[in-house]
């Protein structure tokens, strides 16, 4: 959408993301992201940590299952997203407002650690998650692999379900 606020924010999990259900149903993970920008104070010859930004966000689906199940408490992340301000009243009554990261991407830093990524086994829809209202179930089809070790009946981990391509470049 235009007008969108897009940003970038590397930084640690300041605790788990917390995985929730909608009264209908609908997957929501909610987490915080702490990014404390430093620098290095030539004078004092040290590293000196800035206002540390703590930015609330969220994600849907079965987005946010993937980030419940993938992502814990410290770890490096880095995140994609909108930014949404909200408006509302607090118990006392009183207008407060938030500005909350819409994420749209999200992994974990690589550059203090290593990840092992496992593709997630789709539940239907169109390959990034389900926006027509209803979940659309595709049959698991297994898929000989030919670049398999020999003994494995390992299916393609990134190839689509019940698609096969050619050699042909597809451009």
């Amino acid at each position: 959408m235009a007008g969108e606020t897009i940003i970038t924010v590397v930084g640690n999990l300041t605790a788990d993301p917390e995985l929730r259900y909608t009264q209908n149903g609908l997957p929501v993970a909610n987490f915080t992201i702490a990014s404390t920008p430093r620098s290095f104070d030539r004078q004092a010859n040290e590293w000196k940590d800035g206002e540390a930004l703590f930015m609330r966000a969220s994600v849907w689906r079965e987005f946010a299952e993937h980030v419940a199940g993938s992502l814990t408490k410290g770890m490096r992340v880095v995140a994609t997203g909108r930014l949404k301000q909200r408006s509302y009243q607090d118990r006392e009554g009183n207008n407060r407002t938030a500005i909350e990261l819409e994420v749209d991407e999200i992994g974990p830093s690589l550059r203090y650690a290593t990840a092992q990524v496992t593709r997630a086994a789709s539940s239907g829809g169109n390959g990034g998650g389900s926006f027509g209202g209803g979940q659309q179930s595709r049959p698991q089809v297994q898929q000989d692999e030919p670049w398999a070790t020999p003994g494995s009946s390992a299916p393609d981990a990134w190839s689509a379900p019940g698609t096969s391509y050619g050699d042909d470049t597809p451009f």
